[in-house]
């Protein structure tokens, strides 16, 4: 852990940035470039890098098992790592093409897959499936619509949305849920970004669960924190990394691409381990992260239960 006292990276960056995931990119061919959305791609290029949704997903597999490690600097100059576990708390994805098309093709593989993984559980008893499917006694969050009809030409298909209602001791790790929902829909691994409308999103509930040197009661490591993100290669070759007062920089051709938190909510904010800085920019920061995030979803019009649960409850 390097937290010089010269750094001038504050708690709040040093969450932000441990808890962005860099995705591998890859080139999209030639021949397809021309068949993108004109709204969603505007800009003539050679070249245009995306992402897999399932190389995105494996960014939170070692989260999901052991944690995400945040290194803090306390007011006393010592240093511990507090490890936050990712969950699933909601996503929107819309694409380009009709759902139709999608689910006929899902359809065949799903069938499947459906047939060896049955064999696989034949020996399970009820309670073993419902802990495997998704640690919660119900299903509720899954929001099924009918997604065929286009909701207009930017928005484009609704493919898929899932909003979690259950308690934090309800839920599983995100890379788990993940899992488990694309067992029904696919398209969760194989799509990607440049599939993906500008309006596709998702956010990440962070929980705390343990920090190393362990011993010490620090009542402000236990705030939680929800993180959105984009997950459409509209957005890729934009400035969203840190901050231009941080050395934000356009990415690199070749380069893993970010997906850095463009909205914020949290909860159990107590203290001042978190908004250390006295020029007082983490604050403005958490305003403004908190406010996009805000906008975001009323334009999509949607009900985000996490993120009205830590509005309601702010500090």
């Amino acid at each position: 852990m390097n937290m010089d006292k010269g750094s001038m990276q504050s708690n709040l960056d040093c969450f932000l940035n441990c808890t962005t995931p860099f995705v591998q990119s890859q080139c999209l061919a030639k021949s397809e470039i021309k068949n993108l959305n004109k709204l969603w791609h505007p800009w003539e290029r050679e070249k245009v890098e995306y992402f897999k949704l399932a190389d995105l997903w494996n960014c939170y597999d070692e989260w999901s098992a052991y944690g995400a490690g945040i290194p803090i600097r306390l007011d006393t100059g010592e240093t511990l790592v507090q490890y936050y576990v990712p969950y699933l708390s909601a996503i929107q994805i819309f694409t380009s093409t009709s759902p139709a098309n999608i689910l006929r093709e899902e359809a065949e593989s799903v069938c499947e897959t459906r047939d060896s993984f049955s064999d696989s559980l034949s020996d399970e008893s009820e309670s073993e499936k419902l802990s495997r499917w998704d640690g919660c006694s119900s299903e509720e969050g899954v929001v099924e619509q009918d997604s065929l009809s286009r909701t207009n030409d930017r928005l484009g298909y609704l493919y898929f949305q899932y909003f979690e209602r259950c308690t934090p001791y309800g839920r599983v790790p995100l890379m788990d849920k993940i899992n488990s929902l694309a067992e029904r829909y696919p398209g969760l691994m194989s799509l990607r970004s440049v599939d993906l409308s500008p309006a596709s999103w998702m956010a990440v509930a962070w929980y705390p669960i343990y920090h190393i040197p362990m011993g010490r009661t620090i009542k402000d490591l236990s705030t939680c924190f929800l993180t959105f993100h984009t997950l459409s290669s509209s957005f890729q070759d934009m400035d969203l990394g840190d901050d231009m007062e941080n050395g934000s920089r356009k990415r690199k051709e070749g380069e893993s691409i970010s997906l850095p938190p463009f909205g914020l909510a949290t909860y159990k904010m107590q203290g001042d381990v978190w908004v250390s800085d006295r020029s007082g920019k983490d604050q403005e920061r958490l305003m403004s992260l908190f406010s996009v995030a805000d906008s975001w979803l009323k334009q999509l019009g949607v009900q985000h239960h996490d993120f009205n649960y830590m509005s309601i409850r702010r500090g």
